[in-house]
């Protein structure tokens, strides 16, 4: 088995330093098909010009890119489901490709070939396109985005220290993705949430779940939060994302997920960085040696020849056999943010995923406010209960979102009714605005990281003790 997130610039060993050098900065395309034709008798003038026309035809398909050995490789791929799911709309449950260009509106790139993708605003909730949104597939490490927004908010201080247990890492997969946690050491909860988000760090996951009360405690919580989130093509079987039969997301599901982590300070904080220094097992006079660990986000980073991407800011990418390459990704450009999904791309292009994705965040921004949505992001469950509630309660809070189905009113049309009836102080409907830049330094250049997260109240969630 494969790691569950490979290493991007020399494999992680266990307990040990990354092989590869890392720098320390602060973190911060028509088919023809064709088939037999059995033709009647006919003259022999019409004989001849039916021969010559089928020479024609057959010489169309020669040089036709849409080759017989292509359609038999397509025919051999998975294919979605029939019926999906249909939360945040109809269309997206639909197979294949969903938009609606307007005037003006690019056309999406090329040469896609993610088996599931999306992509959204980030503070609308808006789906402006989709590609199977709601196929169930594993998701990889990115599935750590739903085991942080479930954990990281009952682990505070991230002062807090923690002593690992050897019984903590007895049960990590094999090929497991390492941070170099090691047994009888001592660990601040936030050494080990840069360990989950820029190594992928199983190990520090586990360590991470032993703190929060073990892993069965902890899956069965995520499950949990996975289906208050709606995110309900999902099935949580290992923290981690370490592949398990039965373990599946979706492009729509991850993306539901980052927009709620997105929601979180800390969260936003750990996905954005870059670099940071991790504990090793060493003490040098007196103080314990770190060593430098590189987040495996290639679009943050810029390594392994992906170029950085300008104002990215996060979230989670994965890799296994079994699950190909997924990726989240969220961006701001000229005050939008756009969170983009692909899953499993089947390029052999190298790190596909990366440049997929880059591709859609492009074509997002470009398309912003020229495509008619063919979807929305729900909101949790409880907005939409304490919503009704409102309602019932005499408020004059209108309905803001998806009912059982996914059909219902879109977060932004929410967030603009409730500023006109009830002024810029309350309502559920009042824009959190959270602005703050960090700059990350790349090969010696740098760019802003404007991580602005102006996303409705009703996406949050009320703290639940």
């Amino acid at each position: 088995m494969d790691p569950v997130s490979p290493p991007g610039s020399g494999e992680a060993v266990r307990g040990g330093l990354s092989r590869g050098r890392l720098r320390r900065v602060r973190s911060t395309m028509l088919t023809f098909i064709s088939s037999p034709c059995n033709f009647p008798t006919v003259p022999a003038l019409k004989k001849i010009a039916l021969t010559v026309a089928s020479a024609a035809m057959l010489s169309a398909f020669v040089i036709s890119p849409a080759s017989a050995a292509e359609k038999d490789a397509s025919d051999k791929q998975p294919k979605p489901p029939r019926d999906m799911s249909r939360v945040g709309g109809e269309l997206l449950g639909r197979a294949g490709t969903q938009v609606k260009l307007g005037a003006g509106a690019p056309v999406l790139p090329k040469d896609l070939t993610g088996r599931s993708w999306i992509v959204a605003d980030a503070e609308s909730g808006e789906v402006l396109a989709a590609h199977n949104a709601h196929w169930s597939l594993p998701p990889a490490s990115t599935l750590k985005m739903l085991f942080a927004d479930t954990v990281l908010p009952k682990l505070q201080p991230k002062t807090r220290t923690y002593t690992v247990r050897p019984e903590d890492l007895a049960d990590l997969g094999e090929g497991s993705s390492l941070v170099g946690v090691k047994e009888n050491l001592t660990y601040t909860v936030h050494d080990l949430w840069l360990g989950v988000f820029l190594r992928s760090g199983n190990d520090a996951v586990h360590a991470l779940s032993a703190m929060y009360g073990g892993v069965p405690r902890t899956v069965t919580d995520m499950q949990a939060h996975a289906e208050e989130l709606q995110a309900l093509d999902t099935k949580v079987l290992s923290p981690d994302g370490y592949d398990a039969p039965g373990q599946v997301s979706s492009a729509y599901d991850l993306t539901l997920i980052a927009r709620s982590g997105m929601q979180k300070a800390d969260f936003r904080e750990y996905c954005s960085t870059a670099e940071a220094d991790f504990p090793g097992g060493k003490k040098k006079n007196g103080e314990r040696e770190t060593f430098a660990i590189q987040n495996t986000n290639r679009l943050l980073t810029g390594a392994d020849g992906v170029d950085p991407y300008k104002g990215i800011a996060g979230v989670k990418n994965g890799y296994t056999s079994h699950a190909g390459n997924t990726f989240t990704g969220v961006a701001e450009r000229d005050g939008r943010v756009l969170l983009v999904t692909v899953m499993n791309p089947s390029s052999e292009e190298h790190h596909a995923v990366y440049k997929e994705a880059a591709s859609l965040l492009d074509w997002g921004f470009e398309a912003s406010g020229r495509v008619t949505p063919v979807g929305e992001l729900v909101p949790p469950r409880s907005a939409v209960t304490d919503t009704e509630n409102d309602i019932g309660n005499g408020t004059g809070k209108g309905p803001t979102a998806a009912n059982g189905t996914g059909q219902g009113h879109s977060g932004a049309s929410h967030a603009a009714g409730a500023s006109v009836a009830g002024g810029g102080g309350g309502g559920a409907g009042v824009a959190l605005g959270i602005a703050t830049g960090v700059v990350v330094l790349v090969g010696g250049g740098g760019f802003l990281i404007n991580r602005r997260w102006p996303l409705p109240d009703l996406v949050r969630r009320p703290s639940r003790r």
